[in-house]
């Protein structure tokens, strides 16, 4: 069973046809859209401020997202990919995002629509990447113009992901 905690007072709010892992947590003032889904080991922590996430959303295996105390909220916006072990941190994802695997996006970064975030990059705190743009390295620096097939990442990723949790879900049903 996923770890959904209520925490000072705000419970989790999931949208329609959401997934969580039997190991995913997700904790106090969190709004999640429709169709996201938070995988194993993956934790979303709203204890200390909000998260809010779109539709779309896939937190990938390991990764976490969290905030900063009275400074700092989450939100992170629709067809947006955390990838496996990404430290999200008070800050902003805007649409058609994916954050690389091991990523970190730190306080107050703005990351525009349609960037992708490398793997193992660091997006330094305040930090705004422009739309359109490959950011990677430490810290994260634009390297490359995103190209129509890099755009489709975003989409692809997202429906992929919508289809991997119905594929969870109908075993969870048939064990029942």
């Amino acid at each position: 069973m996923p770890i959904i905690k209520k925490v000072r007072g705000y419970t989790p709010e999931m949208g329609k046809n959401c997934y969580l892992a039997d190991n995913a947590c997700v904790i106090g003032d969190v709004i999640m859209g429709k169709d996201c889904s938070v995988w194993f080991n993956a934790v979303v922590r709203g204890d200390v401020n909000f998260i809010r996430i779109g539709d779309k959303c896939n937190i990938q295996d390991g990764a976490v997202i969290h905030c900063t105390y009275e400074k700092a909220g989450t939100t992170i916006g629709n067809n947006v990919s955390i990838g496996h072990n990404a430290l999200v941190h008070g800050c902003t994802i805007e649409d058609n995002v994916l954050i690389g695997m091991g990523a970190i996006v730190m306080d107050n970064a703005v990351v525009k629509e349609n960037c992708l975030v490398a793997a193992g990059a660091v997006v330094l705190q305040n930090a705004v990447l422009e739309s359109g743009y490959v950011y990677a390295g430490i810290p994260a620096k634009k390297v490359k113009p995103l190209t129509e097939e890099l755009k489709a990442v975003f989409s692809r990723t997202a429906n992929n992901y919508v289809l991997y949790s119905s594929w969870f879900k109908e075993e969870e049903s048939s064990e029942q």
